[in-house]
């Protein structure tokens, strides 16, 4: 999908390759390919929101959203924000150039340009979750 999704040619021929060699359908019409390729989007920003919206509810309830937590009762304005690091593991967010764009939109979309840019997201490739809890907390 991040191949069809990222293929800026004119005539889409990444997309119609894949279409081909991958489920086996061929002659598709440039519209086709186009509609495919706009179908890719929805599904990778819908994919991202929902990635962020977990994310954001981890930061809400440790109180780094900005709000001091579910039972502090503060407003986001007495609250001094601290850098916190959300370690993420895997290909998707190395890889996938649209994807990674559209979390970091819908990061900064919910929580605020003030908050999000509190919000560092780090990757880590050693495929271990203490190795991501680690590397998150000598990082914030």
């Amino acid at each position: 999908m991040a191949e069809m999704h990222e293929d800026d040619s004119p005539e889409l021929t990444e997309v119609a390759r894949i279409l081909k060699d991958v489920l086996e359908i061929s002659d598709v019409p440039l519209k086709v390919r186009k509609l495919i390729v706009r179908i890719c989007t929805v599904v990778t920003r819908r994919a991202a929101r929902l990635a962020a919206a977990g994310i954001v509810g981890i930061l809400k309830k440790i109180g780094r959203d900005g709000s001091g937590g579910i039972t502090s009762g503060r407003s986001r304005s007495d609250i001094k924000m601290r850098r916190t690091v959300v370690t993420i593991e895997g290909g998707l967010y190395t890889s996938y150039t649209m994807f990674r764009e559209y979390l970091h939109e819908a990061l900064t979309e919910i929580l605020g340009e003030d908050i999000a840019q509190h919000v560092i997201l780090k990757v880590t490739e050693d495929g271990s979750g203490t190795g991501a809890a680690l590397l998150g907390a000598s990082h914030s």
